[in-house]
C-alpha cells in the first residue's frame, strides 16, 4: 500500500492521520463532558479530596488529549495540502457533494479551533488540572486575563458543538455511502481498503470552504463579543487612608491620602501548580504617624470575600468548605502598626469564617513627596481558618497560602 494518496485512493499516512485524529477527538469529547458534569460538586465547595483529584485527572486527560489532537490535526492538514485528494464517487450529485465538502472543511477548521481555544482558556486562567507534558502550561502572547478566558471559553464551547455536528454528519454520510449507495467511499479510508474511480464531475471547493469559514468565523465573533460584554479585569481596590497620629483627635496637620492602586493577592499550590488571584473589593482605615516611636498607628481592613477572583477555581474557593462567602461575606484584619528595630509590621488578628488568628504582617513603606507605596507579604495556613478542611492532602491543595499586599496612595489636596 502506498504511503501517498492517488486520485483514486488514500495512502497509509492519510489513513493513519484520519484514524488517530478520530481516536483522540472521540476520546476527548466524552472525557471532557464527564469532567464537566463531575465538576458541579466542586463548585459547591463540598467535594472531598478524592473527588477533586478525580475531576482534576479527567480535566488533565481532556486537555492533554486536546493538545495532542491539535498537533495531529496540524500534521494532517499540512499533509493533506501536499497530497492529491481522491475525488468524490458521487460528485455529480451537486447538493450532496457540496454538503460533504462543507463538512470536511468544517472538520478541518474545528480540529484546530476547538483544542486551540481550550488551550488559550487554560493559559489565560490559573487553576487546576495541568496539561500532562513538560513544556509548561502557558502559551506565547496569551496573558492571564478574565476577558481572554471568557472569550476562549465561549469559542471552545461553540466550536466544540459545531465539531460534534460535523462529526455526526460525517459519520452519517459515510454510513449512507456504505449501506444505501453501496459504494467504496467508506472502504477507501479503511486500513486495507482500496481505491475507486471518482465521478467525472466534482464540486468546487470555493462554496464549501466559504460555508465552513462563515460558521467558524461566527464562533469567533460571538466569543469576542462575549469578552467585550463581560466585566473587564478586576479593578484595583480603592480606599481612603488617613495619615494621622493615633489619638482621639488628630492634629490639624494630619494628611489625607487617597489609594490609587491597591491589591490583596493570594497564591496556593494545587496539584503542583500555582493558583493565584486577588480580592477585588476591600476597604482600609489607617492611622499613621511617621514621627511616633513604637506604636505608629493602627489599621483595619475589611475584605469582601465574594470579590475573590481565583482563576478556574473561583467558584470552588467561595463554596461552603472553603471561604463560604454566603455565610461569611467579610474578612477583617485589625492590627497596630509597630516599628521595632527599624522594621515595620502590622500586629493583630485576621478573622475569616469566624476564626480569628493572631498574625504579624511585615511591610515596607516609602513616602516620596506626594506618593506613598506600601508592600507586605506573609504566609498563612488555610487550616487555621477552617478553609478546605476536606482537602487534607497537601499534594492536592497546599496548606500554605502566600498573601501579598500592595498599596499606592497619593496625598489629597
Amino acid at each position: 500500500m502506498s504511503l501517498s494518496n492517488t486520485p483514486q485512493s488514500y495512502g497509509t499516512v492519510t489513513k493513519s492521520f484520519h484514524w488517530l485524529t478520530a481516536l483522540l477527538i472521540l476520546t476527548a469529547i466524552p472525557v471532557g463532558w464527564l469532567a464537566h458534569e463531575m465538576s458541579y460538586a466542586l463548585r459547591s465547595g463540598g467535594a472531598d479530596a478524592a473527588t477533586v483529584a478525580r475531576v482534576a485527572m479527567l480535566f488533565s486527560l481532556h486537555k492533554t488529549l486536546g493538545v495532542a489532537a491539535f498537533f495531529v490535526a496540524l500534521g494532517r492538514i499540512l499533509w493533506a495540502f501536499s497530497q492529491p485528494k481522491p475525488g468524490l464517487l458521487n460528485g455529480n450529485h451537486k447538493l450532496e457533494a457540496v454538503l460533504a465538502e462543507g463538512v470536511h472543511w468544517t472538520l478541518y477548521g474545528t480540529m484546530v479551533l476547538v483544542p486551540l481555544s481550550g488551550w488559550v482558556h487554560h493559559a489565560a486562567t490559573s487553576g487546576f488540572a495541568p496539561i500532562w507534558w513538560p513544556f509548561g502550561q502557558g502559551l506565547p502572547f496569551v496573558t492571564q486575563s478574565a476577558a481572554v478566558a471568557e472569550a476562549s471559553e465561549v469559542v471552545h464551547f461553540l466550536s466544540g458543538r459545531l465539531m460534534i455536528v460535523a462529526i455526526g454528519l460525517h459519520i452519517a454520510g459515510a454510513l449512507k455511502h456504505h449501506v444505501i449507495d453501496k459504494d467504496a467511499t467508506l472502504r477507501r479510508m479503511l486500513p486495507r481498503g482500496g481505491g475507486a474511480q471518482p465521478s467525472a464531475q466534482q464540486p468546487s471547493h470555493l462554496l464549501p470552504a466559504s460555508i465552513a469559514a462563515v460558521l467558524l468565523g461566527a464562533t469567533l465573533v460571538v466569543g469576542w463579543s462575549s469578552a467585550r460584554l463581560a466585566p473587564n479585569e478586576t479593578p484595583p481596590a480603592r480606599a481612603s487612608v488617613t495619615a494621622a497620629a493615633p489619638s482621639a483627635t488628630p492634629p490639624a496637620t494630619a494628611n489625607q491620602w487617597q489609594v490609587q492602586e491597591g491589591q490583596i493577592a493570594i497564591a496556593v499550590q494545587q496539584f503542583g501548580s500555582e493558583v493565584s488571584g486577588n480580592f477585588g473589593a476591600w476597604q482600609a482605615d489607617i492611622t499613621y504617624d511617621p514621627q511616633a516611636s513604637g506604636q505608629k498607628g493602627a489599621v483595619e481592613v475589611r475584605i469582601d470575600i465574594a470579590s475573590l477572583s481565583l482563576g478556574s477555581v473561583t467558584d470552588q474557593a467561595l463554596g461552603a468548605d472553603f471561604f463560604d462567602a454566603a455565610a461569611h461575606p467579610t474578612a477583617v484584619f485589625a492590627a497596630d502598626i509597630i516599628e521595632a528595630d527599624g522594621a515595620l509590621e502590622a500586629r493583630g488578628t485576621l478573622s475569616i469564617k469566624g476564626n480569628s488568628v493572631p498574625l504579624a504582617l511585615p511591610f515596607t513603606l516609602a513616602i516620596d513627596g506626594e506618593t506613598a507605596v506600601m508592600q507586605g507579604a506573609l504566609r498563612l495556613d488555610r487550616r487555621d481558618f477552617g478553609i478546605g478542611m476536606k482537602m487534607d492532602d497537601e499534594s492536592s491543595l497546599g496548606f500554605g497560602v502566600d498573601v501579598t499586599v500592595g498599596v499606592t496612595a497619593v496625598r489629597a489636596p
